[in-house]
């Protein structure tokens, strides 16, 4: 287990932050999400990627539930983590991928960086495309 002290004594899980961040992109139920980005973020937590924003829970519901639908609940893929988590302070760092549902190489991949706030709740999340998704 990879634990870290955010700036102040609280201990965080940087596994279990992870995995539940890579699940909450996978997750079918609509009330289990919306539950589990309240579990993840900040309330007015934002996420950055490809120059837009999305702000608080409605927005994060709105963009996790999109994703999910294009990629996941499609069938196509399967979202992972490529077990590479750093950290340092307040900033966890990992790779994010999406993977042909059959296997294989990983079809996009993105750099996530984590801000987290003192309760350990995501403040800010970049997502920085690291292997765009051919189209």
């Amino acid at each position: 287990m990879v634990e870290m002290t955010a700036s102040t004594t609280s201990t965080i899980d940087l596994e279990q932050i992870v995995g539940r961040y890579v699940a909450v992109w996978s997750e079918p139920d609509p009330e289990s999400r919306r539950s589990a980005i309240a579990d993840l973020w900040a309330p007015d937590g934002v996420e950055f990627i490809e120059g837009v924003q999305f702000r608080g829970y409605e927005e994060l519901n709105a963009r996790i539930t999109e994703a999910y639908r294009q990629f996941v609940e499609s069938g196509e893929y399967d979202v992972t983590s490529a077990d590479d988590v750093t950290v340092h302070r307040d900033i966890v760092t990992f790779t994010v991928q999406l993977i042909p549902q059959g296997g294989g190489e990983a079809a996009w991949t993105a750099r996530v960086f984590l801000i987290l706030d003192e309760d350990g709740l995501i403040r800010q999340d970049y997502h920085l495309t690291v292997k765009p998704l051919a189209v």
